[in-house]
């Protein structure tokens, strides 16, 4: 079973008067590509996560959250002045920059910013706090796991139909093959009728054979048969295969573009448009493959 780069976990803890909350999503990247916004009590804790992320996932550009908050009779918060002239300074130059009036109640705006209020609690972190918070992180982890496989189960069905209809359209190439090479054959010889001098049928038959083996697309639909099954083959081998399928495809797509290029009949141009059309639609869902 193959599985989706797209996921989404999230973990709520309560642990006294605090809530903490544990987001986790993640999207298709070619690497493991980590981005974080941890609580300042939490950030000797970050390669931690970083590592138990890595292990998971495996691959993926993710976004990884952790906020903290506590009921408004029992907690003391404090300003942080620092952050909040910077964002000051900060919006003011972009809005005289834009020419952008500010609204009245942006002053509050800026109080609801990351970093600008602190909690009084926020220097220690116990142990007893880091197990509830550590069991959290785990469970948005494995949340996000499950989207993913259920991502994974509908790729792979939309790839099972994808495959099955280039398959159709291959098969339906057949009708046009033979008829091809006869309707080659006398469109040539309809053409030698206005030539004035004779010429020497044994050679022409020869010629006739050669240009005919030239367009002939046997090889190219056994390979691209043995490309279709070898997909398939692949999404059934278990997760991480995105790469490998991305190849697959770019094989697919060498041998469609080359029936393409033998195809002299309008019925089976067409024919490879649509191919085209739906191993397009796989390339584009592939990326989204761990």
């Amino acid at each position: 079973m193959i599985l989706s780069m797209t996921g989404y976990g999230k973990s709520s803890v309560k642990t006294g008067t605090r809530t903490i909350t544990v987001e986790i999503k993640s999207l298709n990247s070619k690497s493991m590509d980590i981005s974080t916004r941890i609580p300042f009590i939490f950030r000797s804790k970050e390669l931690e996560i970083r590592s138990r992320i890595t292990d998971r996932l495996e691959r993926g550009k993710c976004d990884f959250f952790i906020t903290v908050e506590d009921s408004a009779e029992t907690s003391s918060q404090t300003i942080n002045g620092a952050v909040f002239a910077d964002y000051v300074r900060q919006i003011r130059d972009i809005a005289n920059q834009e020419k952008i009036n500010l609204p009245a109640d942006w002053f509050s705006t800026l109080l609801r910013m990351p970093e600008v209020i602190s909690q009084s609690h926020a220097e220690e972190l116990t142990d007893e706090l880091w197990d509830t918070v550590s069991d959290a992180v785990d469970q948005a982890i494995s949340q996000l796991m499950e989207f993913r496989e259920q991502e994974g189960r509908a790729l792979e069905n939309k790839f099972r139909e994808k495959i099955s209809n280039i398959r159709i359209l291959l098969e339906s190439i057949r009708p046009y093959e033979a008829s091809r090479v006869e309707n080659i054959r006398n469109r040539i010889q309809e053409s030698l009728r206005t030539v004035e001098t004779g010429y020497d049928r044994n050679r022409f038959e020869q010629e006739l054979i050669f240009y005919i083996e030239k367009l002939d697309i046997s090889e190219e639909k056994q390979r691209l048969e043995n490309h279709l099954n070898y997909f398939v083959n692949t999404i059934e081998t278990g997760h991480g295969q995105g790469k490998k399928l991305g190849f697959i495809a770019q094989e697919m797509g060498r041998e469609i573009n080359t029936l393409g290029s033998k195809s002299n009949q309008a019925e089976m141009q067409i024919i490879v448009v649509k191919m085209k059309d739906e191993l397009e639609q796989i390339k584009e869902q592939v990326l989204n493959v761990m």
